[in-house]
């Protein structure tokens, strides 16, 4: 029997990472998942990557619990408060307050630690730069960066034959990420997307988030699965 080669998949608990989780386990990949509590209000998404990992079959699922709230400078770590909208047109085209500073780069860093000690040369990771809020970290030059940094920084990546950063979703919109996870077998409900949800998790409706979430259903003719507070 042929091994499964091992892969890291950032994992949140959101639409898009476990679309990515389901994209790497199609693609014949060991699954290997790793999750961040780092402080962020939002910590409903850990129970949901606990249970979403739990149903694709991941061999292995860590939490790594990491506090960015000393740093403070976003909504998602500190009592400012998240942006919210009445319709996705709204979103402006600055860096959003909800921008948690290099927190793909802080998760990435410890995927690519963690990929060294399983001998994996694969991390997938679902940013993407279309429907998304303007964050840096979730450019096509931000990956190529990081993964240029990985082949540089670690044996691995010297001594072997090189890591790479999967980013599948980088240029799909939201409604072309669902279709692709219903074609795979996704079941959304499971996921959570919302930055400020009720104290039992409800989504709000109204963040970033949410309004891009909602957009994407509504482009392909479905209602979204997830549970609203309103």
């Amino acid at each position: 029997m042929q091994t499964q080669r091992p892969a890291v998949v950032l994992l949140s608990g959101g639409l898009d990472s476990t679309t990515v989780l389901a994209i790497a386990r199609h693609a014949g990949f060991e699954l290997n998942a790793i999750s961040f509590r780092y402080g962020q209000r939002h910590q409903h998404e850990i129970t949901a990557a606990q249970h979403i990992a739990r149903q694709a079959g991941v061999r292995r699922h860590v939490v790594v619990d990491i506090d960015l709230r000393q740093f403070g400078g976003s909504a998602l770590t500190t009592d400012l408060a998240v942006p919210k909208h009445d319709s996705v047109d709204e979103i402006g085209p600055d860096i959003p307050v909800t921008y948690v500073p290099a927190r793909n780069t802080v998760f990435l860093s410890f995927a690519l630690a963690w990929a060294e000690t399983l001998a994996a040369r694969d991390i997938f990771i679902g940013v993407n730069a279309l429907d998304y809020s303007g964050y840096p970290d979730c450019r096509p030059e931000f990956i190529a960066a990081f993964e240029t940094l990985a082949n540089l920084a670690t044996k691995i990546g010297v001594q072997q034959q090189g890591i790479q950063i999967h980013a599948p979703l980088l240029h799909l919109t939201k409604a072309e990420i669902i279709e692709r996870g219903r074609t795979l077998g996704v079941d959304y409900s499971l996921t959570t997307s919302c930055y400020d949800p009720s104290p039992t998790g409800l989504a709000c409706g109204h963040c970033d988030a949410c309004l891009l979430r909602q957009k994407g259903f509504a482009e392909i003719g479905l209602s979204d699965p997830a549970r609203y507070a309103s």
